[in-house]
C-alpha cells in the first residue's frame, strides 16, 4: 500500500531552525515539483524565519505541527529543516493526537529527535528522510525513488539503499536513531527510545575524529550498545569528506570492543544528495 495518493494533500513544515527567506525560491521549486506529482502542499506560518530572520517560538511551531496532525485533510507531513531547535518543540506536542492521527512524518538530521519521540511515545513508524532531496544534485534519481515507492507502491527503491557487512552476516530488529548528535538530546528524557535489542542508526553531517569519539562514548555510558541487535553506519560527510583515519567504522569499532555485534556501513544513508530514506520504529531484516 503506497503511503500517499494522488491529489492527497500534504504539510512542509520547520520544527527545527527555520528556513532562511533565501530559499522560498527553492521551496517554490520543490511544491512545483510535488503539484507535478499531483501532490497538494500546504506550508506552515513557521516554515521559514520571520520578518526579523528568527526562527519562530517553538510554541508557534508545535502549535503549526499540531494543526496539521488534526487535520484529517493532511495524509502526510514532511519536515524541511535541520539545525539545532528541534527539542524545544517536544514539551508542547500532543501524543496521544498524534497516535490517533496514523499519518506519517518525514525529515532527518536534527528531526532525529522528533522521529525517535514519536516512536517511544506513539510505537508509529516514521521516516528518516529530507524532501529537499527532490531539488538537490540527484533530484531525477530521488523524484523517481519517491514517486514508485511512496506514491505508486511499484518498488521499495526508496529503501533500498547499498551496504556492505563490516561484522556479522545478518540483522534483525526495530530500527531507532539517526543523527549521531541530535539523538543524544533525548538522553536522560522520556522521549528517549529503549534500545534493547534494536537496531541503531547513526549518521553524521558535522564531526572530526573527536567528535564522534564523544558520541559514541556517550551512548556507550548510557547503555545503547548493551543489547543491540545490529548497527547501520550511514555517511559521515565531514569526517569522510576530509579522508580522516580510520575509517569511521574502525573509529567506533575500537571504541566498542565487541566483536559480536552485527554492523554494516552505507553511504546513502545520510546528509548527501543521493541518500535513501530509512523507516523509524519499523523491523528491518537485512542478510548477506
Amino acid at each position: 500500500m503506497s503511503l500517499l495518493n494522488k491529489n492527497d494533500s500534504i504539510a512542509l513544515v520547520s520544527n527545527s531552525n527555520g528556513l532562511d527567506l533565501s530559499m522560498i525560491d527553492k521551496i517554490t521549486e520543490l511544491e512545483y515539483i510535488l503539484k507535478q506529482l499531483n501532490l497538494q502542499t500546504i506550508t506552515s506560518k513557521s516554515l521559514f524565519k520571520d520578518d526579523n530572520n528568527k526562527t519562530f517560538s517553538a510554541e508557534i511551531r508545535a502549535k503549526e505541527l499540531m494543526k496539521f496532525y488534526n487535520d484529517n485533510d493532511i495524509k502526510a507531513i514532511f519536515d524541511l529543516s535541520g539545525g539545532d531547535l528541534c527539542n524545544e518543540v517536544l514539551r508542547y506536542l500532543d501524543f496521544s493526537k498524534i497516535k490517533n492521527s496514523n499519518k506519517p512524518f518525514f525529515g532527518y538530521s536534527d528531526l532525529t529527535v522528533i522521529l525517535n519521540s514519536l516512536y517511544s511515545k506513539t510505537n508509529k513508524v516514521n521516516y528518516n528522510y529530507q524532501l529537499r532531496n527532490l531539488i538537490r544534485e540527484d533530484g531525477e534519481n530521488q523524484i523517481k525513488n519517491f514517486t514508485n515507492t511512496i506514491l505508486l507502491n511499484k518498488d521499495n527503491s526508496l529503501f533500498d539503499f547499498d551496504y556492505k557487512w563490516i561484522q556479522g552476516r545478518s540483522m534483525e530488529g526495530i530500527v531507532v536513531g539517526g543523527n549521531i548528535r541530535c539523538m543524544l538530546k533525548l538522553a536522560g528524557t522520556k522521549y528517549l527510545p529503549n534500545f534493547e535489542n534494536k537496531i541503531l542508526f547513526l549518521e553524521a553531517l558535522s564531526g572530526d575524529e573527536n567528535k564522534i569519539s564523544t558520541f559514541i562514548e556517550q551512548y556507550i555510558q548510557i547503555g545503547a550498545f548493551n543489547n543491540l541487535k545490529g548497527l547501520i553506519l550511514g555517511h559521515f560527510t565531514e569526517y569522510e569528506g576530509s579522508n580522516s583515519n580510520p575509517p569511521i567504522e574502525e573509529l567506533i569499532l575500537g571504541k566498542l570492543n565487541n566483536d559480536k555485534l552485527p554492523v554494516i556501513k552505507t553511504n546513502e544513508l545520510g546528509h548527501s544528495p543521493n541518500s535513501k530514506a530509512i523507516a523509524i520504529g519499523s523491523n528491518i531484516q537485512l542478510f548477506s
